[in-house]
This record gives structure tokens, sequence and C-alpha cells, in this order.
């Protein structure tokens, strides 16, 4: 019998991580797909909502947001869209360790308001990196110098907390909890993160070009004016297939960095405890 995919035996280097990501993508991918292209539609919902209701997409927001009707499809959306990604992570786990798969999603709902504290506290994180901003309002002179430093703030912030999400949804650990072990985790490897997530959104991004430029070549042959509304039809399907096989990709960076973390941090910890005097 083969071993497990996850959790790496020994730390990895960046091309190891991502190799490893594509061998859990490659062995997850059908199983998730359903899933992932359910979770897409419900994040779909309040657009939905706005074009079905006539407003279409350029509504303001704070507007739609005082309607009783669009505040309970808005919520609806983003509680399925965090417990179905959740069941995503948890699937991919189960299925890369070796694990029996199966309970993905009633175990994603438990975790379901530690995601939304989750959220919400990496929000306000954000915010926090936007206060030199706030601080220097009343002079525009030093905007092109605010901006440097709330984007290598926010950088920083995000790679340091990359991967709570992915504690809290495989370990059950609390948001506060999920946030301040991945911190302790992404110490020293910023910019070894940072270079995998880099490789990652371009890899995402190269996948989305290249799908929507040839459908886009296809829809321009075969479609006539007659045909606008089955090629708007068409590209939301194109949307959501995307998206449907982009969100398990994005899950498996998160797993595979994960391990790597997780490892490399058992290891420093049990020299530690090796080198310390008896």
């Amino acid at each position: 019998m083969s071993a497990p995919l996850y959790p790496p035996q020994r730390p990895l280097s960046v091309g190891e991580i991502l190799d490893l990501t594509f061998r859990i993508y490659r062995v997850t991918l059908m199983k998730c797909l359903p899933v992932a292209a359910l979770a897409i539609l419900v994040s779909q919902l309040p657009a939905l909502y706005l074009i079905l209701t006539g407003r279409g997409l350029a509504a303001r927001f704070a507007t739609v947001m005082s309607e009783p009707g669009y505040r309970a499809i808005y919520f609806v959306s983003v509680v399925l869209s965090l417990s179905l990604n959740a069941a995503i992570l948890l699937r991919q786990y189960h299925l890369s360790s070796g694990a029996q798969a199966g309970g993905e999603l009633p175990a994603a709902l438990r975790r379901l308001l530690a995601l939304i504290l989750f959220t919400i506290l990496v929000i306000l994180s954000m915010l926090a990196c936007l206060v030199p901003a706030a601080l220097l309002l009343v002079s525009r002179s030093y905007w092109p110098v605010v901006a440097l430093v709330c984007g290598v703030l926010v950088s920083f912030v995000l790679v340091r907390l990359s991967s709570a999400y992915a504690v809290l949804v495989v370990t059950g650990s609390s948001a506060p909890a999920s946030l301040r072990r991945s911190w302790s985790l992404t110490q020293g490897s910023f910019w070894r993160l940072t270079g995998i997530y880099t490789v990652a959104i371009v890899i995402l991004m190269v996948f989305y070009f290249l799908v929507g430029t040839a459908a886009g070549f296809v829809f321009a042959l075969t479609a006539t004016r007659a045909d606008i509304i089955v090629i708007t039809a068409a590209y939301a399907v194109v949307a959501v297939a995307l998206g449907a096989f982009a969100v398990p990709f994005y899950m498996a960076v998160q797993l595979a960095v994960l391990g790597d973390l997780t490892t490399r941090r058992e290891g420093a910890d049990l020299a530690q405890r090796i080198a310390a005097p008896a």
C-alpha cells in the first residue's frame, strides 16, 4: 500500500510543495468537483437575486442590503459558501491522508460559527493595516508613501495568517487559536510562502485566460445576434466550471502549505527538545 500524500514526511522545498499541491489536486478533484460547483453556484445567489429583481449588478451594496429579501439571500449565500468550501478542504484532507472520506459537510457545519468569526477577525486585521492611511487623510501629498506602507502591511499580515483557515478546518480549532497557530507556523517563511502563493495565482490566471479565450473564440465563431441569451448563459456555465476547477486547487495549496509548515515546525520543536539540557 502506498504512503498517504499528507502529511509530508519531511520539510519540503517550494517546488516540492507545488508538486504536492498538484498530486493532492489530481487525486481529489473528481470527488470534490460537485461540491465545488455547488459552492460557486450558491456564491452567486445575491447576484442572481439582483438580476431577477431588475436592479442589475450595478446596484449599490449599501442600498440593496437595506432590503430584507436581499439580506436573507446574502446571509444564506455566505453560510452555504463557507460550509461547502470547508467541506472541500476536509474531503481533500481525508482523501490525501488515507482516512475514510465522508461526513465532511456535517463537520464543516459544526465549524460554521468559528468560520464566521474567523472571517470577521481577518477583515478587522486588514482594516487595522489601513490605520496609517486614516491617520494621514488630511495630507494627500503623502498618499504614495502611505499606500506603499499599507500594501506592505496587508501583504505581510495576509501571508502570516494564510494558514489559519486550513488550521481551523482541519483541526477544528477556534478562530483565535487558528490565527495564533498560523502566525507561529509561518514565522520565518514569509518569502517562501509569498513565492508559493504567487506561482499558484499565476497558474490560476493562466488557466482562466486560456479557457476563457478558447470559450470566447468558440462562441464568436458559432454565435449570431439572436444567440445573445444563449451566449450569456454559456458564459455563466463556463464561469461556474472555471470556479469549480479552481476552488479545489486553492484548497490543495492550503493543505500542502499547512503540511509543510507543520512538519517543519514539529521538526524544529523536536530539535529544541533534544538539544535542551536534561
